[in-house]
């Protein structure tokens, strides 16, 4: 799987509607990076939009483990994306690079796994300055 782009990944479930079911996310299966750092956000208000900046260096694979969730991403060159998770089943795979806004359903339960520990140094929080970022 080329993971240079973002990239909307099928997990998969094991079960049935009887027993219920499981998704599994393991590293160097199905997570292109060794996870050091997990969180989720909640009841975040429906007309919110969160996000807004990206990361230098941190590489994220999101799951909405309920609720839906919409990303819009963007590169520094300009290419769009847009995304809508709304399976338990269903990861974003972010790479490093790509400016992101976020709209949660009220409902909605985020669930990030990232490449990397939290530091501010890491984010890029203004939009102008993601444009004009060099490595």
């Amino acid at each position: 799987m080329d993971f240079t782009l973002p990239t909307l990944i099928d997990f998969q479930e094991i079960g049935s509607s009887a027993l219920g079911y499981i998704t599994v996310a393991e590293y160097q299966g199905n997570i292109p990076f060794e996870i050091k750092r997990v969180y989720w956000t909640y009841y975040t208000p429906n007309n919110l939009i969160r996000g807004n900046h990206a990361h230098k260096k941190l590489r994220q694979m999101i799951f909405a483990v309920s609720g839906n969730i919409e990303f819009y991403l963007e590169n520094q060159e300009g290419a769009k994306f847009q995304f809508k998770l709304d399976s338990p089943r269903l990861g974003l795979y972010i790479p490093s690079g790509y400016w992101r806004t976020i709209k949660l359903s009220h409902n909605a339960v985020l669930l990030c796994l990232a490449s990397e520990v939290y530091t501010e140094h890491d984010y890029i929080r203004d939009y102008i300055d993601f444009l004009n970022y060099k490595d």
